[in-house]
């Protein structure tokens, strides 16, 4: 992807243009005159972390009398879900396979080649191709500058992709792509979890879109997913963004009447689901 439409991504997306161009600049501690210069042009670093299934996703399973399947082994990719969006062939930094224990590291991750956040993600055929937030610009307005530590991997069953299409229904995702898709994968999908600080499911919460164009596109599925309406989060925190199965779109996101939900960065993409959690402040519960 040539750099011009990268940085054209960034702006629309907000992010300070030093976490999409190169350069050096200062890491400060307490006292910034005592700051470790990082550079960010050779920098690289490891991201480290573990995957489960998305725990509504589980529950789904269990409530249909489906095991859970095992990720033990699985192969996973650390990438740029923005390059990934508009086919970028160096969007992915990084491989690596689960452990027994679901947990995972990767190392020598370049940051010079992260421009708007980084993701994590899992391949296999009962699992909807999706990969999850790890790092996000919004927080800090640059690039990493240390390891990428605890972070957190859902996988989404494909069950649980067509119990999320059928809840929005196949007429709705029609109109919303002008008759593109009839299933959520086909049109591009966000699924984003509202957490509290705690790390526990918010009720009620509305989602709050800094394009005024898209707003239409969000839903929320019930506690029991046989359906979604466009009022607030159910018990479950869950919300969608239904894409138009078209050409990626950027957008950002934060929460309706609340400033301790800090405006993150999304896109979305014909064939592919991003997994997102909004949680306050600027540390994942």
């Amino acid at each position: 992807m040539k750099s011009s439409s990268l940085l054209a991504c960034c702006a629309l997306l907000g992010v300070n243009l030093a976490a999409c161009g190169p350069g050096a600049m200062p890491d400060p501690g307490t006292r910034t005159e005592d700051a470790q210069i990082v550079d960010l042009d050779n920098l690289r670093i490891t991201v480290r972390g573990r995957a489960e299934l998305l725990p509504e996703a589980a529950r789904l399973l269990a409530e249909q009398g489906q095991p859970a399947p095992s990720l033990a082994g699985l192969p996973l990719v650390i990438e740029e879900p923005l390059r990934v969006e508009v086919n970028d062939a160096s969007a992915t930094f990084g491989a690596s396979t689960l452990a027994e224990d679901n947990g995972f590291s990767v190392s020598d991750v370049p940051v010079k080649d992260i421009h708007v956040s980084l993701a994590a993600g899992l391949q296999h055929e009962s699992l909807a191709p999706s990969s999850t937030i790890v790092f996000d610009t919004a927080f800090t307005g640059s690039r990493p500058r240390t390891d990428v530590v605890g972070a957190q991997i859902w996988a989404l069953p494909m069950a649980f992709h067509d119990a999320l299409t059928r809840a929005v229904g196949e007429e709705t995702l029609l109109a919303l792509t002008d008759g593109r898709a009839r299933t959520l994968l086909e049109a591009g999908f966000v699924v984003g979890r509202v957490v509290d600080a705690k790390g526990q499911p918010v009720a009620g919460a509305r989602v709050w879109l800094d394009r005024g164009e898209l707003a239409n596109r969000l839903y929320y599925p019930r506690e029991d997913l046989a359906s979604a309406d466009q009022e607030s989060t159910s018990s479950n925190g869950l919300f969608v963004y239904i894409h138009t199965g078209a050409d990626a779109e950027t957008f950002r996101v934060s929460l309706h009447g609340s400033e301790d939900y800090v405006w993150r960065n999304t896109g979305a993409a014909h064939g592919r689901g991003l997994v997102l959690t909004l949680f306050p402040g600027t540390e994942a519960p």
